[in-house]
């Protein structure tokens, strides 16, 4: 098998996976399942993934990589941290496009009623907050130290920015027509940006 077969075997498993979870729910669908949908074998199921919680915690990871990618760009020579935070802001839209997709919305709200009944994907589902948290308070504390933001509690104000994000993902899923979610997250981050950063 090339690598490139194997990647797009993969790939298809995924949106397999994605669609059966969607429309049957995480405990309600099988590796069996997964297995007929996607026209593979159990072996070649078990060459890709450990597990089926590992394709539903890969297809978190697939709804998290705009944001991912972004905080992980090296910043510019020239650029603020204030300046990182607002392109960080615009990216996150991205999530909220994708956030948008029916299915994605079925699989994040299984996700989470899944964590109620398995201890094993909760800190799984807790690593991406975590992880932000402590990205988002380097951040800030780069911008204190460069004299672009007030001296905050550097660790609160991550926290105010991931609790923000969370609360926002959470009523776009169950609210999805309410309002234009992505363009509403990155106004309120800069509205919370106008505290932080002298001007």
């Amino acid at each position: 098998m090339t690598q490139q077969r194997g990647e797009e075997t993969r790939s298809h498993i995924l949106d397999v996976a994605g669609e059966l979870f969607a429309q049957r729910g995480y405990d309600a669908t099988s590796v069996a399942d997964i297995c007929d949908g996607a026209g593979v074998t159990k072996g070649a199921f078990y060459h890709h993934f450990e597990s089926k919680q590992a394709v539903f915690l890969e297809l978190r990871d697939r709804w998290l990589a705009p944001l991912d990618m972004q905080l992980a760009l090296t910043r510019a020579e020239d650029e603020t941290v204030p300046e990182v935070l607002q392109r960080v802001s615009d990216m996150v839209q991205a999530i909220f496009a994708v956030a948008g997709d029916d299915q994605r919305q079925q699989v994040f709200l299984e996700l989470l009623s899944a964590a109620r009944h398995d201890a094993t994907i909760l800190p799984a589902l807790l690593a991406p907050t975590r992880k932000y948290r402590e990205l988002l308070s380097s951040l800030i504390g780069a911008g204190i130290k460069e004299g672009t933001l007030h001296k905050v509690d550097r660790e609160l104000a991550a926290q105010v920015f991931v609790s923000l994000g969370l609360g926002l993902i959470m009523q776009s899923l169950l609210d999805p027509q309410g309002a234009e979610w992505g363009a509403i997250s990155s106004r309120a981050i800069s509205l919370v940006m106008q505290g932080l950063e002298k001007k």
